[in-house]
């Protein structure tokens, strides 16, 4: 359980953001207009459109995201690309994705087809690396007043917040053709709230770890994807720290079907470093094997071990239902920063063309925690567990079970309600041991495909001991929002 501290917040925000928008315009290019050729010289003068400047393309893309006429007769002109393999069974928007979601790759035969606002202000988006990202401001009304933990990520309660200001450079290798090797990268900086949820030790984390800061910076993602289609129906190998292989959600706003996260979510790891090699045996199943450092944890750090990650992924014919089970970060499970040995299945089921539900479950332990009140010191950053009485250290598992419903309303608009349980039988994880329900009902509405308003209402309650409110409410509502600002 990672240190969620009330301090002063960085007053450094508004001038990374700042950075991040004068370091974009100065790569940009302007076009040229085009020269008339043998033209005489007493025939009229065509009229030249003058070249519009970086800002100028930037709010021309958002002028025309949101108008739908304009929209719609640009998607009306523009074919489909070539895509290998069945169709996706979602829209997206309004849904984060389209296709039932496995980590660790980027999905094997789909076409990179997206466009962004600030890729067509640089040079109208005519390169494969792609600079893009999102501003998530938050703002919660909680019964609780000193902390929502263990509610992730909107830990603050009664606060506007930034919880994510995102910059992603990526290129995405291409993984429709079957010709040739071909290759990719991702890297992603983020500041905000939310690094509390994905720093790894030895990542920065000592901003978290021992200072405390509300908010910091987080190298989140680095890594290399090289695809070799000589291998089955295809092969990603990713090489470097990427987000924890399987369930639903992601530490990455747009990512989510709600603002906030499962309680299950929300104590499982985030991020791997090492290997993840995912392999297309056909439409239907897909496996993958990794070795990485363990979880939350950086090479060069004393925590680290070789730990292996296995999976195995299958889809119906009719592409309606998907299971995605995974062993992820096993090794011997000796206690050290984040070391849980997690078994974790997903299944994903599409009722009909509007209505899908996506349910996980996992279990995770850790062995020789120490015990609270007990004389061995905890990793800093972590909980001790709730041992017997006399013992110095002892298994500490948890097992928990999610599940979302989706209602797709319109082409920008769909409902999501969530079902949360989980139980931290030793409180090592949320620093109390007792079982946990939630509940939380939202509605997503897309402005264009470049702002999404996603407010709900969310009930949970302690069944054990009062653990909400740092120990001093069993229960606890909150009505929320976030609004995510893509650019």
């Amino acid at each position: 359980m990672r240190l969620r501290k009330n301090f002063f917040r960085h007053q450094s925000l508004v001038s990374l953001f700042a950075f991040l928008l004068l370091s974009s315009g100065a790569v940009s290019v302007g076009q040229q207009p085009n020269k008339p050729t043998n033209t005489p010289a007493d025939a009229p003068k065509a009229k030249t459109t003058e070249p519009k400047g970086f800002f100028a393309r930037w709010v021309e893309f958002y002028r025309q995201d949101w108008r739908p006429a304009a929209a719609a007769s640009v998607d009306a002109s523009s074919p489909s690309p070539a895509r290998r393999g069945p169709p996706s069974p979602l829209d997206s928007p309004p849904f984060p994705n389209s296709d039932w979601s496995y980590g660790g790759s980027p999905v094997i035969g789909e076409p990179d087809s997206n466009s962004y606002p600030l890729m067509t202000a640089i040079n109208q988006a005519k390169s494969r690396t792609k600079l893009y990202g999102w501003l998530d401001p938050t703002l919660n009304f909680s019964t609780s007043t000193h902390s929502n933990a263990p509610e992730a990520n909107d830990d603050y309660p009664n606060r506007l917040e930034i919880n994510q200001v995102v910059l992603y450079a990526e290129r995405l290798p291409d993984s429709v053709q079957q010709d040739h090797i071909d290759w990719g990268y991702h890297l992603t900086a983020l500041y905000g709230t939310d690094y509390h949820f994905t720093v790894a030790k030895g990542y920065l984390s000592g901003q978290l770890l021992n200072d405390h800061h509300q908010y910091g910076f987080d190298p989140t993602l680095e890594y290399v994807d090289v695809y070799i289609p000589q291998v089955a129906q295809g092969m990603n190998v990713r090489v470097g720290r990427f987000i924890s292989v399987p369930g639903i959600e992601a530490q990455l706003a747009p990512n989510n079907y709600i603002f906030s996260h499962s309680l299950l979510y929300a104590i499982d790891p985030f991020t791997d470093t090492g290997l993840m090699a995912t392999i297309k045996l056909s439409d239907r199943w897909l496996v993958q094997l990794g070795i990485t450092a363990g979880h939350d944890v950086a090479l060069w750090t004393p925590d680290a071990k070789p730990s292996g990650t296995g999976c195995v992924s299958y889809t119906a014919k009719s592409v309606n239902d998907n299971i995605y089970i995974c062993a992820n970060g096993i090794n011997d499970g000796k206690y050290a920063y984040n070391n849980l040995q997690q078994y974790d299945a997903t299944w994903y089921h599409k009722f009909s063309k509007t209505v899908h539900i996506a349910s996980e479950s996992w279990y995770m332990y850790e062995r020789d925690v120490p015990a609270v009140g007990g004389s061995i010191r905890p990793e800093t950053g972590a909980n001790a567990a709730y041992c017997m009485a006399g013992e110095q250290r002892c298994t500490a598992p948890e097992y928990a079970a999610v599940s979302f419903l989706q209602k797709e309303l319109s082409a920008h608009n769909f409902a999501s309600f969530r079902s949360d349980f989980l139980n931290d039988k030793k409180g090592q994880r949320t620093g109390y041991a007792t079982k946990y329900s939630e509940n939380t009902f939202m509605w997503c509405h897309w402005f264009g495909s470049t702002v999404q308003l996603r407010p709900e209402l969310r009930f949970e309650h302690a069944w054990d001991r009062k653990a909400y409110d740092n120990g001093r409410r069993q229960s606890q509502f909150t009505m929320a929002s976030d609004l995510i600002f893509h650019f």
